[in-house]
């Protein structure tokens, strides 16, 4: 069986009811025959299982859940349970352990939110809260100071002027409460996230969900696939036996004697399938491609390192000139092919297992060629000091034989086979014997030379990467090994798939979260896993709460069968190249080039959007706090707010959109990668950023209430308070307003270190993005202070007072020195904002996601996209076809009335028109109307011009073919047996042309209408010409 849709890789699996007899949906009979029994189909199905994890189909359970849910009724615990038991549980036996049965479904419809999301929902809605809080305060306030010193103290009247005062009022709460509103904090995400996106797509990952690029910044934990992420996915010899020596890499052809190496080139050449094929890299630095069987490739590869063409040895030995191939299969386990020799004789080639072949050799090549006995002793000496310290590695081990079959009187080496007569080709037994083996080639699947270093940097960020793998437990120890996922001397795990069931599942079979948490910390490899095993460490390792810090798993793969981990996992990465649609599908991100070191450069990003938006976070809350306790302490002491509602918004501008842009676009930077993750619980502000805010927006509003209060006296000029409702601008708070913004400013390069870095200005020209909003923020607030006027409120300041202002803004530097020589460790622990999980119900979260309807199922989705299309078609053609009717029945009866109007009669045999005198119209004339009428008609809706009996007549014969009837020399229309009209009273009774009508089955009518109908198409234009 070829079950590599599940497992991912290539070795087929033999079944037998002793050995291993569970056949797995979706899996491929190659070789062999037999009767099976269906033990599970749909959902239970291997298949099914993987499809249901993916959300893409439902059990009957889970409707009964949602139907409860809906009622409101008491079952839907009970129907959340018949789920869980219907695609969680495993019956606990040895091939549920194989994973026959093992699924997992999510009790909550609900899509999670990333962790930065919900943090940062949660953040917005508090500040949003407070500056709502603050805004309403500074306006009652101010409304009852002006109240009381006006009405109760003045002693004036109410007049309609005090509105302007209330309204200034008014207008000054909604500025604090737009600067008080982060706004700019969605701006803020989607553009580190876009932009992160965009940069990210040069370094080979393609992201499909934006909230995905943050989360792998706080990731933990990856799960890797090993084939084609962890290795190249190309078989290749990385050692082999020859002539007695062992080479553990690729040996040069002189070093080899040059018949040894000819006979081992052949070998491998002519005894493989000639399909087989590696292609050379068509740009240089790509890796060749490998076309069939992987082993083989593997092998001429190796042909080609040796610096030969494989192909010109198959050109001198085409497959027609072969006498017999044995080919290879799970009984030979080796493949052999006899070829011609040139002087006449046979040559057979052989390759397989070493085990196998070297039972079947009497001769070895030796050292510089030469044919030595291979006894039994020098089988276990090659076996205990090759091919076992090979296997140990990881290697899969190949030996290459050949045997000669020469006529008697050319015999001439002890090795060869003389013979008098044809071989007997049917003879496996008998050809295959007594052999020469020729060397012994280990193959692996070789580690990406570029993995280790990456998975040590992984290691190195705090990121623990493990191994889940189909392969059997050596060669996934042996390329743990080789990445460093395992280390010598390390307490670390390895298992196979069955042992990890074994040991995670309790008495009933059913996943125990308290049995994995024992395991998974110390798991480094899983092998021999089927998809269900993945899916089970996945959302074991997420769900886990044995660390401080939730794990955040990412999960690479390429197969369908890793759908599920892909889609449970925080992020799930798909390789771009060797993945299935399905792993596609199920991802976050796609690695465009299969490589791991891309998913370093995700983590570096990830961390990079993460410290962007914290960045942004420190920046903004600093002006938030400065803006509002300003426009609410002035509110309280000077009745008026010192920064006007235009200066409040332009501050607004500077610290949203703009800083939003400044310092959401920062590159990332090696030192990304030499810090812990965050993880799931860490703050989303820190004690180092709290130190930093309230460090700054204390020095900011010291400033700033020494030149509210004494600003006059320092400089000199007119004092600002207290003036009238509609007076100038003042210099003394267009002071303030353009102190504060440089304070901001400058302020704007320190919050680009958020981890208490010293040198702020490193990296400061490497966003070019950054200096040129910062430079043209700078232009704008001279261009406003000098120029603004009465639009901003300002007034136009001199040389000294500019100079000042900037020194207030460049102070904000050296304070920040002092504020960062603070020790962070004597700081309160819980002086951070955002720690711990948003709790799902919380009810400062908005849900706008419902289970039943949010994010429908994918399978779900394909069902009813289709099934709307079939539905719009439907109606499409219902209307057009109702359109034609309506169209034939105007048309109809147009025709009819034209008829009537006609003077002319029924055109007979010789054009004389028939009448009847008890008629009041010719008879013949109402007989072609029938014809006409039957003829445009192909509904079930029959045109009467006068009501017919219902009493058994002849049936009518109505011929219609195109116009014309084929008898009475070609005459338009014929119709005979006309039955007799009804009279009452001796009147003619008139019945409506178009009645709705209802034919029985037996009538005369609905046989000749039935044959007309079998014959018309809609399409088909008639008008009275035609009759």
């Amino acid at each position: 069986m070829d079950e590599s849709s599940l497992t991912g890789e290539s070795d087929q699996i033999r079944k037998s009811p002793e050995h291993d007899p569970i056949i797995l949906s979706g899996t491929h009979v190659m070789e062999g025959s037999g009767k099976m029994l269906v033990t599970a189909v749909g959902v239970n199905s291997q298949t099914g299982i993987i499809m249901t994890l993916l959300g893409a189909a439902k059990t009957v359970a889970e409707e009964e859940r949602k139907t409860a849910k809906r009622e409101g009724g008491d079952g839907a615990s009970g129907a959340e349970e018949g789920t869980a038991q219907a695609l969680l549980d495993s019956k606990g036996d040895e091939a549920m352990a194989n994973g026959k049965a093992v699924a997992a479904a999510e009790s909550d419809g609900k899509k999670e939110r990333s962790v930065l999301q919900a943090k940062l929902t949660r953040l917005a809605i508090q500040i949003g809260y407070a500056g709502s809080f603050v805004a309403g305060c500074t306006v009652l306030i101010l409304i009852i100071r002006f109240c009381i010193s006006r009405y109760a103290i003045d002693g004036k009247s109410f007049s309609l002027a005090d509105f302007q005062h209330f309204i200034n009022f008014l207008i000054i709460g909604v500025t604090v409460l737009v600067v008080a509103v982060p706004e700019g904090l969605p701006l803020a995400v989607t553009l580190s996230l876009a932009y992160s996106v965009k940069k990210m797509m040069l370094d080979n990952n393609l992201v499909r969900h934006l909230d995905a690029c943050e989360t792998m910044g706080n990731a933990t934990a990856i799960c890797s696939d090993k084939t084609g992420t962890l290795t190249t996915n190309r078989m290749t010899v990385v050692q082999s036996f020859v002539n007695d020596v062992h080479y553990k890499d690729t040996p040069k052809i002189e070093s080899l004697d040059q018949n040894t190496a000819k006979l081992m080139m052949d070998c491998i050449s002519i005894n493989s399938s000639y399909s087989s094929q590696v292609i050379p890299p068509k740009q240089l630095g790509e890796q060749a491609t490998q076309l069939g069987n992987k082993t083989e490739c593997g092998m001429l590869g190796f042909v080609l390192a040796l610096g030969k063409s494989y192909q010109e040895i198959r050109d001198r030995h085409p497959e027609e000139t072969i006498p017999k191939v044995y080919t290879f299969n799970s009984v030979r386990k080796s493949m052999s092919t006899v070829i011609n020799l040139p002087d006449g004789g046979y040559r057979v080639f052989s390759k397989g297992a070493s085990e196998i072949v070297t039972k079947r050799c009497k001769y070895f090549l030796g050292k510089n060629g030469t044919l030595t006995k291979f006894s039994s002793k020098d089988a276990e000496n090659l076996v205990r000091d090759v091919i076992e310290p090979m296997a140990s590695d990881g290697l899969r081990t190949i030996c290459v034989a050949y045997k000669d079959y020469v006529p008697s009187s050319k015999k001439t080496a002890d090795n060869q086979i003389a013979y008098s007569s044809e071989p007997d080709w049917e003879n496996e037994e008998m050809i295959v014997g007594d052999m020469t083996a020729i060397a012994v080639l280990g193959i692996q699947d070789p580690v990406r030379p570029e993995v280790p270093a990456a998975i040590t940097r992984c290691q190195e960020a705090g990121i623990t990467v493990r191994m889940v793998t189909g392969d059997n437990i050596n060669t996934a120890r042996s390329i743990a090994t080789a990445c460093g996922i395992l280390k010598p001397g390390e307490d670390f795990i390895a298992l196979e798939g069955k042992e990890f069931n074994a040991r995670i599942r309790d008495e009933n079979g059913e996943v125990s979260q308290e049995k994995l948490d024992l395991i998974w910390p110390k798991l480094r490899v899983l092998a021999r896993a089927q998809p269900s095993d993945k899916y089970v460490l996945v959302k074991g390792i997420i769900d886990s709460r044995v660390t401080d810090s939730r794990e955040v798993v990412a999960v690479t793969g390429d197969g369908t069968n890793d759908g599920p981990a892909l889609k449970k996992a925080d992020v799930g990465f798909a390789m771009g190249i060797a993945g299935t649609d399905v792993a596609k599908e199920a991802s976050d991100i796609i690695l465009t080039d299969d490589n791991f070191t891309s998913i370093v450069k995700a983590v570096m990003w990830g961390r990079n959007v993460y410290d962007s938006i914290a960045k942004f976070l420190q920046f903004q809350l600093t002006v938030n706090v400065v803006a509002v306790v300003v426009a609410f302490v002035g509110a309280c002491a000077i009745q008026d707010t010192p920064l006007k509602a235009v200066q409040m918004l332009w501050v607004n501008l500077i610290m949203d959109t703009l800083a939003s842009l400044a310092l959401a676009t920062e590159m990332p930077t090696e030192e990304l990668l030499k810090r812990k993750p965050y993880g799931r619980t860490s703050p989303l502000i820190s004690r180092t950023m709290c130190k930093n805010i309230l460090g700054h927006a204390v020095y900011q509003l010291v400033i700033l209430f020494t030149l509210i209060f004494y600003g006059e006296v320092c400089f000199n000029i007119p004092s600002g308070r207290w003036a009238p409702l509609h007076s100038p601008p003042s210099k003394h708070f267009t002071i303030v307003f353009n102190t504060f913004v440089m304070m901001t400013l400058f302020n704007e390069i320190n919050a680009r270190k958020i981890h208490g870095e010293r040198n702020i200005f490193k990296g400061l020209f490497s966003n070019p993005i950054y200096y040129v909003i910062w430079i043209a923020t700078m232009i704008s607030q001279v261009v406003i202070i000098q120029f603004g006027g009465r639009w901003f409120s300002t007034s136009a300041l001199n040389t000294t007072e500019w100079l000042w202002c900037l020194a207030f803004g460049v102070g904000t530097l050296l304070w920040g020195q002092i504020v960062t020589s603070i020790p962070t460790g004597s700081l309160p622990a819980n002086m951070t904002i955002g720690s711990g999980e948003a709790p799902t119900n919380d009810p400062l979260m908005p849900d706008y996601e419902d289970s039943d309807t949010h994010e429908k199922r994918s399978g779900q989705i394909l069902w009813v996209r289709g099934l709307t299309r079939l539905q719009t078609q439907l109606r499409v053609v219902k209307a057009f076809r109702s359109s034609l009717e309506e169209f034939d029945e105007r048309r109809s009866i147009a025709s009819t009335h034209s008829v009537q109007s006609m003077r002319g009669g029924f055109w007979s045999g010789g054009g004389r028109h028939t009448t009847t005198a008890a008629s009041p119209e010719p008879a013949g004339q109402r007989i072609a109307m029938a014809a006409i009428t039957h003829r445009q008609s192909p509904q079930p809706y029959p045109y009467y011009h006068h009501q017919q009996p219902r009493t058994p007549s002849p049936q009518p014969h109505i011929v219609v073919e195109n116009g014309t009837s084929s008898g009475n020399n070609g005459q338009a229309a014929t119709a005979a047996a006309a039955a007799p009209k009804a009279e009452t009273n001796g009147k003619t009774e008139k019945v409506p042309l178009v009645q709705q009508w209802s034919p029985d089955t037996n009538s005369s009518y609905t046989q000749t209408q039935r044959s007309i109908n079998k014959s018309m198409s809609l399409d088909t234009p008639v008008s009275v010409a035609h009759v």
